[in-house]
């Protein structure tokens, strides 16, 4: 066969069954960029001419199949011409894919997601490789847009409409064994084995598993009830005018069986949303955060951790979720009984397998006496907020620990340069600040103090990087990025409440601004002592709101005692009515926050408007669809 391809290699065997390999040039992961979809067109024209047995498709790179479209093609995107053309050209290909007379097989092994997903379901039979990075997934709806490809038209007919639209909507992905238990997948094999499998199930003749009845009438006559309870769903965590992806994504399965073509106006109204383009500008941002501590190549494979209190033992149980040994040291036991109680049930909702829950809770180490200090890589200090203490700790750790050891304080209001004074070794510190909860939080703001030793700083984003979340390199100040920006905003809160304005006010304000939780409720949830203690830390010597004052008096420190603003009954708030929103007010209370994060980049504590945006938003969960607080002010 003749066929000149930059990005694809085809091969037919002796048996006549044609293997198509993807390996984008130049890129480490494969995605559908314009050239790499010409390129397969050509490769479908060739097998028109000559006839094949079947086309295996499968991916030339380490990193996975296919990561889906290319991205950086969507912020090109300026006509709405431009978009319906981008959605025409992976519909038909894929359309032409699906109706080829030869049987078809997408290879699965590890990352398959959007257009990648749309081309694999385009295909006869899908077979997932059953190993840990194996994950299947539409999460356009991350990136403000829909799968126009046919992933909004097959994937319903593959899982049914129910679980098609909760991946559809979440961005949530599943494994290989959950890909073939709900019928994404037509089998799930382990690597060695997965070449022959390919072959046999191509030439099989077997058909696919049939949607049950009432599957294929919620896919018919029973649509709208379908799409009505979905609706219902979004509408519980995103607003239209917030994120009006999820509700294009039900009207488009709804009314037009998922193509998008049928409706240009919602292509158009879509693809040119500020959602979108800022969206699209986050993951940009995700990535670049990705970027820290790629050029070290520190690699931990064990990690001490001293304190096991709820952040101590949360991040003891996160490293060993990511394949760590971790030792946990505290003084008895008992005191470390609850954070393993916790790691248990980490373990066990994450995995799903209890055999890899076992495993993931035999790395985990009760290590009263500090036995593991000395092997390990990695060394996080979590003990209460004293200075003292924690010289005590540093004074006993440093003369124990390996040479080239990470030495890090999760530290959240206590300056580095003040912790290190007894170091033989003090640009050896930093810090790895993790947020609560750990488990549910991506950033890790890595703190470098004056004068630290780039290489531990490098190590420690490497390491941040290694039990995948995202480093944010900030300078040591009070409250570094995250809790600094923050403290303003609930200042400015608890003033309102002050006024007059009920927290059930001021948080509905924040909520319809498109904030994931109100201010009033995340101080109850931080605990009213806690907001006080960083209150005194970071508010520049204001006096306490009177609010915060009378309820820590009377002991009433929010969700841990049960009743602080509001009160809690089975971990949730209990609200009265919002009523009507003063207007403005949003606009009142994240103005702090916005003008604090313009004066950290002013002042060099993180290093430019971009990575600012990024902290605050992954942070605190600042509304993400504004691009982050900088990005929201200058688009205002």
């Amino acid at each position: 066969m003749n066929v000149n391809l930059q990005h694809w290699r085809l091969d037919v065997d002796a048996q006549g069954i044609a293997t198509a390999t993807l390996d984008k040039a130049g890129e480490s992961a494969n995605s559908l960029s314009a050239e790499v979809m010409r390129e397969f067109s050509s490769l479908l024209d060739q097998l028109d001419v000559y006839p094949t047995k079947g086309l295996i498709i499968r991916s030339g790179k380490e990193a996975g199949f296919i990561a889906g479209a290319d991205i950086s093609e969507f912020s090109q995107l300026d006509t709405a011409e431009k978009g319906r053309a981008l959605v025409e050209r992976g519909w038909k290909l894929f359309n032409r894919l699906e109706a080829v007379k030869y049987p078809t097989l997408a290879l699965v092994r590890g990352h398959c997601l959007g257009g990648g997903l749309e081309l694999a379901l385009a295909c006869r039979y899908l077979l997932a490789v059953d190993e840990s990075g194996t994950k299947m997934g539409l999460p356009e709806v991350m990136l403000g847009i829909f799968p126009g490809w046919g992933g909004m038209l097959r994937l319903p007919k593959r899982v049914g409409p129910a679980a098609a639209l909760d991946m559809m909507l979440t961005g949530k992905t599943l494994d290989a064994k959950r890909a073939k238990k709900m019928g994404l997948a037509d089998d799930c094999v382990p690597p060695r084995v997965m070449e022959m499998a390919a072959r046999q199930l191509l030439v099989s003749g077997q058909s696919r598993r049939p949607l049950p009845f009432m599957q294929k009438l919620m896919n018919g006559p029973l649509k709208s009830v379908v799409a009505n309870g979905a609706r219902k769903q979004v509408a519980k965590k995103a607003r239209p005018q917030h994120y009006p992806a999820p509700y294009a994504i039900i009207d488009l399965w709804q009314k037009h069986d998922g193509n998008a073509l049928a409706a240009p106006e919602v292509v158009d109204r879509i693809i040119s949303s500020p959602t979108a383009r800022n969206l699209v500008r986050v993951f940009g941002l995700q990535e670049r955060l990705k970027g820290f501590g790629k050029d070290s190549d520190f690699k931990a494979r064990r990690v001490h951790v001293i304190g096991a209190g709820v952040m101590g033992g949360d991040i003891a149980a996160w490293c060993a979720l990511r394949g760590m040994t971790v030792t946990l040291q505290d003084q008895t036991l008992e005191r470390m009984s609850p954070a393993l109680k916790r790691a248990h049930a980490l373990f066990t909702k994450k995995l799903r397998d209890p055999l890899k829950a076992r495993a993931a809770f035999d790395r985990l180490i009760p290590d009263p006496q500090g036995d593991g200090v000395p092997h390990a890589d990695v060394i996080i200090e979590a003990i209460f907020e004293n200075v003292e203490a924690k010289h005590a700790l540093f004074r006993a750790l440093e003369p124990r620990m390996k040479p080239g050891a990470v030495l890090a304080t999760n530290t959240s209001s206590l300056k580095l340069e003040d912790l290190r004074t007894v170091l033989h070794r003090p640009e050896r510190l930093v810090g790895i600040h993790f947020f609560n909860p750990v488990s549910m939080m991506p950033l890790v703001e890595v703190v470098e103090a004056e004068g630290a030793d780039p290489a531990a700083v490098q190590a420690a984003c490497a390491f941040v990087k290694q039990i995948d979340k995202l480093p944010l390199p900030v300078k040591s100040a009070p409250g570094f990025l995250v809790n600094a920006v923050l403290a303003p905003y609930m200042l400015a809160a608890m003033r309102a409440v002050d006024e007059g304005v009920s927290p059930e006010t001021v948080d509905e304000a924040m909520l319809a601004f498109g904030m994931p939780m109100g201010p009033i409720e995340l101080i109850d949830t931080v605990g009213l002592d806690i907001a006080m203690a960083a209150g005194k830390q970071l508010a520049s010597g204001a006096d306490a709101p009177k609010c915060l004052l009378q309820r820590v008096e009377k002991n009433l420190l929010g969700k841990k005692s049960g009743q602080g603003f509001y009160a809690w009954s089975e971990g949730k708030p209990q609200k009265g009515s919002a009523g009507s929103v003063p207007a403005g007010l949003a606009e009142r209370l994240v103005k702090p926050l916005i003008d604090r994060t313009e004066r950290l980049v002013a002042e060099g504590i993180i290093g430019d408007a971009e990575l600012a945006d990024a902290g605050v938003i992954f942070g605190t969960g600042f509304a993400p669809f504004t691009g982050g607080p900088l990005n929201y002010r200058k688009s205002v």
